[in-house]
């Protein structure tokens, strides 16, 4: 029980630590970073808008606890992490998860949809053979 009580006084030890200034402003400048970069993309046309939002809101959320660390501190706290450095490791985690299955779902449908095409076109080529009609390439 004693060791219980210690591993408590050292988890509370580390959420209570103060937060280092330099780490803070490297995560403003970070967020603000991400959200820069992302409209670039998107003015460039390398990131299609639909992604935009799911982005921005990321930069925003990063933004959001750099600025307001004692948000951090809570979440830290509920979900039973020891430090807010892990807290943020987690988030990022679940969204890549998130974002790997969205990918997954998309990159699914895409198959079906090329599956799909491909046998209407061999579908049109046979009846265009069996109207006796050139093949397009040999045209």
């Amino acid at each position: 029980m004693d060791q219980v009580a210690r591993l408590e006084e050292l988890r509370e030890l580390f959420l209570n630590a103060p937060e280092s200034g330099s780490a803070q402003w490297l995560a403003v400048i970070g967020s603000v970073a991400l959200a820069l970069v992302v409209l670039i993309l998107v003015r460039r046309r390398s990131l299609r808008e639909e992604y935009t939002p799911i982005w921005m809101g990321v930069a925003a959320a990063l933004l959001l606890l750099s600025l307001r660390m004692d948000l951090l501190h809570a979440i830290t706290r509920a979900i039973g992490a020891w430090t807010p450095s892990s807290t943020i490791f987690f988030l990022g985690e679940v969204f890549l998860v998130v974002i790997c299955l969205n990918f997954a779902v998309r990159l699914s449908r895409a198959s079906l949809q090329l599956k799909t095409l491909g046998q209407e076109v061999a579908l049109l080529r046979a009846r265009l053979e069996e109207l006796g009609a050139p093949e397009p390439s040999e045209r």
